[in-house]
């Protein structure tokens, strides 16, 4: 028995010495790592500018002895930024950018991104580190509004203009809505492949290069809209117009009221034509300091006649108002087809002088790591900032130093759920909310998504809704059905034939919305005139 012990404690310490064997090598296979488990002072510089006030602190994330990067205060400004020893050439071969992030207040408007820096003699200095700092990269979270979403930017100088210009990652992930640790990666491959990776998995793939995956696209195209062109002065893009021939009907009185005293209306029995509606207070006295010549002369206040309150009305009665039938407002001719119309009217096409041809993105290298946010909530916590040339270092330092907290985390919430008495509930809500964002990502419905997402977002904060949630969603997926099953057999624009824009702006075609001034004045007015009301209250 003795001998089994001895030896799986040394089996044991085998494991243990090749693990801790592992993180160091890992160590050592990344370019810059920081674990904030030592004080940041001296090692990151905070930015002296104005706007900035935030205080940072080296603090402990929540339930845990793990030290990272805190955000104190809300509704400020924060900076601070960390030089590198050596620059990042991000075109040689693989690179992993990673980092953690802990909403531990929840988070609904702020930024927790990260800026990846060029070197200062792009002209910035460290003490005056801000939102104009010159960066190559910005990756991370960022919630305000309608705005939710994992930033990846990539800022790209055009080899012809000369000009920087921010790529965005088009339709980009989401940022977790709790208040967990998330750990954060993005990976450029040489083959221009990026991927966006949360807790692991991956939630966004794209091509540097492809005009689908980056807005405005990195490789500008061919041609663009001469902006030298103008329109023609004679070019009528009016797709219909009034009848030229159309007569107002002799009939047709644009002068009739909108409203009539209603002549059939009686006075109500029992109507007090001499009693007011208000009467003087008279429990009410002169207060003993009132001075009437300083304060003016003193009245009661008024109090409601306790005679009207068991009569149908007091005062002068007046006939109620109704709807006039004569009342037709103003006349405007029908619209018909417009002969001359030549269709949407854009300039032609030239060749774009500040096109350019590349094999992969022109990334400029890397000199630090700032954090540049504005923030409305404070208890944002960074953690573990990773650069590494090879993914399955980062991944060996996701499994080392995110997922041991992470799972702690997660077991108390469940605990705090089941001791809710909702955990049922929770997990049922959660598996919803998961299939609507797949559903909100489906192509046909993009049109739709904010809507989709808005609607999501509601239900996840009160989860009271998560009925009414599903209902409204499926009225927008089933309109969206409708939309697409019908569209097609909408009449094409008899103009198409005459322009070859006409059909790329058909959409647009007789999208006025503009209502005869009758039918807006119905509108404004509903239906019958309003009951008569003895007093406003």
């Amino acid at each position: 028995m003795i001998m089994m012990g001895r030896f799986a404690l040394l089996v044991f310490l085998e494991f243990a010495s090749m693990q801790l064997l592992c993180i160091a090598a890992d160590h050592d296979a990344a370019i810059f790592y920081d674990s904030f488990e030592e004080p940041f002072n001296g090692r990151w510089i905070v930015s002296e500018k104005d706007d900035y006030k935030g205080i940072w602190e080296h603090s402990k994330s929540e339930g845990h002895d793990d030290f990272g990067l805190l955000v104190t205060e809300k509704a400020r400004k924060y900076a601070i930024v960390k030089e590198l020893e050596e620059p990042v050439n991000l075109r040689d071969g693989t690179t992993v950018l990673q980092y953690e992030a802990r909403f531990q207040n929840g988070l609904e408007c702020g930024g927790a991104y990260l800026k990846y820096l060029r070197p200062q003699e792009a002209g910035w200095k460290p003490k005056e580190f801000d939102n104009g700092s010159p960066y190559s990269i910005m990756f991370g979270p960022d919630i305000c509004g309608l705005t939710n979403k994992v930033h990846f930017i990539l800022k790209q100088k055009n080899p012809k203009s000369g000009e920087y210009v921010e790529h965005h990652l088009i339709d980009p992930p989401r940022v977790p809505s709790d208040k967990l640790s998330h750990v954060y990666t993005a990976i450029l491959k040489p083959d221009n492949e990026i991927s966006i990776l949360i807790d692991g998995e991956v939630k966004k793939k794209g091509n540097f290069l492809s005009a689908q995956d980056f807005d405005p696209p990195i490789i500008p195209a061919k041609t663009i809209p001469d902006p030298n062109e103008k329109k023609p002065e004679d070019w009528d893009d009016r797709v219909r117009i009034p009848d030229p021939n159309a007569v107002k009907p002799d009939d047709w009185d644009e002068n009739a009221p909108m409203e009539i005293e209603d002549m059939e209306a009686v006075k109500p029995e029992g109507w007090l034509d001499d009693e007011p509606e208000e009467i003087d207070d008279p429990e009410a006295t002169k207060p003993e300091d009132w001075d009437d010549e300083e304060d003016g002369v003193w009245e009661a206040p008024k109090i409601d006649n306790p005679k009207c309150q068991t009569a149908p009305g007091c005062g002068e009665w007046k006939r109620p108002m109704k709807r006039n039938p004569a009342f037709k407002g103003i006349w405007n001719p029908p619209l018909v087809d417009n002969p001359n119309y030549k269709g949407i009217w854009k300039p032609r096409d030239i060749p774009n002088p500040n096109y350019f041809e590349l094999d992969k993105p022109y990334f400029d290298p890397i000199a630090a790591i700032g954090i540049e946010i504005w923030t409305m909530q404070e208890g944002i916590l960074f953690d573990n900032i990773l650069i590494a040339k090879d993914e399955n270092v980062a991944k060996s330092y996701r499994d080392t130093t995110w997922k041991p907290k992470f799972v702690v985390e997660k077991e108390k919430q469940k605990a705090e759920e089941e001791a809710a008495g909702s955990d049922d509930l929770g997990g049922f809500q959660k598996v919803v909310f998961d299939v609507l964002y797949k559903f909100a990502d489906i192509p046909f419905l993009s049109k739709y998504k904010l809507q989709i997402l808005d609607f999501i977002e509601k239900g996840e904060k009160q989860p009271n809704l998560t009925i009414g949630v599903l209902v409204s969603i499926v009225v927008v997926i089933l309109t969206a059905i409708f939309m697409l099953i019908f569209s097609g057999k909408k009449q094409q624009p008899r103009v198409e034939k005459k322009t070859e824009v006409a059909a790329d702006t058909s959409n647009d075609q007789g999208s006025s919305g503009e209502k005869p001034a009758e039918e807006e004045k119905e509108n404004e007015t509903g239906g019958a005139a309003p009951r008569q009301r003895r007093r406003d209250t």
